[in-house]
């Protein structure tokens, strides 16, 4: 008998058997598949037909080579396999995404070439037994296409690669102030103006360096369905993100009366964080409600992403406007005078109850939980692992997502070549030793939320490129996907698992990348095309902020007690995301 290693499965099954030998598939099989299950049976086999040059033949599940077949007492998410030394490939599936599950493994257990969009047979099967679930509900992956805009076939692209690795979501960040990425009927400005800069950043900002290449790029609501049908046909929902009430510069751009300033500017072309934030009037709730509206009828996910974080109050305290409108709203501090700090947290909860009214629920960062946040948003913890415990003991739902651990535009290596290497380093073995809520703040949470999962993050100021992501996505993905589907266990650096799981990765799962064509980043480090030569990073000290602010409570870049302690109108400091 086999070791289960051997299959190179990533993420690796709950339980495997391997009793040796393998089966072809011929020519002409059936697949059968029950009516619930026939998305993730048709997928497999189109994919499967593609690499393999064969054709495989839908048909009745009592003549059929391959069945999908519904399976009541597996968990939820879960499947089973049994490769039969017959030739026969039963897949048992608790419901679609268990479905959806099992053919990721197929896939992953017919080779290399299962990858590819065109060959010749055979298609071989290890004889093999297993039984599989989920750990976490939420397994996600952020893409950000506000900051590069990335062609639809890219983000498509990028779907596959989620589903490859059994993630389930894919929060879409549409909007920034370096850009607006959704066509909006009733607010046509946002694309028209808001969708373009006239230069970027490269590198940090800090070094001043522009490149002078107009940017741009938006997606028709079209495309959106498309890029949401695309993903739900491989088991993956694809969260809206719209960025209120800061990281709003674009939307600005295309129409000032939304802004604080109320002047006209250009869409900004720097990274950091911006201090032009909405005026928290009723205009501006309108507005962004119109555009929710459109934002609920392109995307059937149950979860509608309002961002919230990283909102300066610097020039809401300088408009006295803004000042009598918090104190009109009862939004008082300790010293009975009124706090505009406050609008930031009754802004972001007024949009949570619109979504919540369509039937839906609001997702935000951990900065805009507030007392007035309604109990059935989600909130995302970025900053570190306290917020969430703090959200999960209010009673929120939580996914953890702490740039420590998971921001995966932090660098990956010390490589004297990395290119523009910025924040936290986190190497393979750091991302994979990774655990959403470890002790004693699992113990800490009084767990009258629940904690849904965690999420990956993929911003892009200084990823320009499908190339780029890549570089910086992927192997380190993998890691975390495995953490996020494969049964708690210890991956500290150095352990077992750890060193096991690295070995899958080069040995198994690299290799698939090769073959779909995936430029990830070498083990040993970039590819000489892969590095940026003159090109500045900002890399951070993740043992010094920790010896300043603890690990578990670090809130970003904030060190300084808070953004609104930064000068009037100067650069915010700089997170590789820029915000969370």
């Amino acid at each position: 008998m086999q070791r289960p290693g051997d299959l190179g499965l990533v993420p690796e099954p709950v339980s495997t058997q391997v009793p040796g030998g393998s089966v072809l598939l011929a020519d002409g099989a059936g697949v059968g598949a029950d009516p619930v299950l026939r998305p993730a049976a048709r997928w497999w086999r189109r994919v499967t037909e593609d690499a393999f040059g064969l054709d495989l033949v839908p048909s009745a599940t009592d003549r059929s080579s391959v069945v999908f077949a519904l399976a009541p007492d597996l968990a939820a998410g879960g499947y089973r396999i049994d490769v039969r030394p017959t030739g026969l490939v039963g897949v048992e599936a608790a419901d679609l995404a268990g479905a959806h599950a099992a053919a990721q493994t197929l896939r992953q257990l017919a080779g290399p070439d299962a990858y590819r969009r065109s060959g010749t047979g055979p298609l071989e099967l290890p004889v093999v037994r297993m039984t599989d679930h989920p750990r976490f509900e939420w397994r996600g992956v952020l893409l950000d296409v506000a900051r590069h805009f990335l062609p639809k076939h890219d983000v498509l692209r990028f779907i596959d690669l989620a589903a490859a690795h059994r993630l389930n979501v894919l929060q879409l960040h549409l909007t920034d102030d370096q850009g607006w990425r959704m066509q909006i009927h009733r607010y046509p400005e946002l694309t028209r103006t808001g969708a373009w800069r006239h230069e970027s950043t490269v590198g940090t900002w800090r070094t001043g360096s522009k490149d002078g290449r107009p940017h741009g790029g938006f997606y028709t609501q079209d495309d959106l369905r498309e890029i949401v049908g695309y993903a739900r046909d491989r088991g993956v929902t694809v969260v809206p993100e719209i960025d209120v009430p800061g990281h709003v510069e674009a939307a600005v751009a295309a129409y000032p009366e939304l802004g604080t300033r109320k002047h006209r500017s250009a869409v900004r072309t720097t990274w950091g964080i911006s201090q032009d934030v909405l005026d928290p009037s009723e205009g501006s709730l309108a507005f962004f409600r119109h555009v929710l509206d459109e934002v609920l009828d392109v995307f059937d996910a149950p979860w509608i992403g309002l961002g919230g974080d990283e909102v300066p109050p610097t020039l809401w305290r300088e408009s006295p406007q803004i000042v009598e409108r918090a104190g009109a709203l009862g939004l008082f501090g300790p010293d009975s005078r009124p706090d505009v700090a406050q609008l930031h947290g009754w802004f972001v909860a007024r949009l949570a109850e619109h979504v919540s009214d369509a039937g839906r629920r609001a997702v935000v960062w951990d900065e805009a939980m507030s007392p007035m946040l309604p109990r059935d948003v989600i909130v995302t913890s970025w900053r570190g692992y306290a917020q969430g415990a703090a959200a999960l003991d209010a009673g929120y739902d939580v996914v953890m997502a702490p740039e420590q651990a998971v921001y995966l535009d932090h660098r990956a290596g010390e490589h004297p070549a990395e290119p523009i290497p910025v924040g936290f380093l986190r190497t393979v073995e750091d991302v994979y030793a990774f655990e959403p809520l470890p002790e004693p703040l699992a113990g800490s949470a009084k767990g009258r939320g629940r904690l849904l999962g965690a999420q990956a993050q993929v911003w892009t100021e200084h990823l320009d490129s499908a190339r780029r992501i890549d570089y910086a996505t992927f192997p380190r993905l993998a890691g975390f996907a495995e953490v996020a589907w494969s049964p708690r266990a210890d991956r500290t650096q150095g352990s077992a698992a750890s060193k096991e799981f690295l070995s899958r990765l080069e040995r198994r799962h690299l290799p698939r990348l090769d073959a779909y064509g995936v430029e990830y980043r070498p083990l040993d480090g970039p590819h000489p095309w892969q590095t940026r030569p003159g090109v500045q990073g900002y890399p951070r000290d993740l043992a010094a902020e920790t010896a300043v602010g603890g690990w578990a409570g670090m809130g970003g870049w904030r060190d300084d007690g808070g953004v609104e302690n930064l000068p009037a109108g100067g650069p915010a400091p700089e997170t590789p995301e820029g915000d969370g």
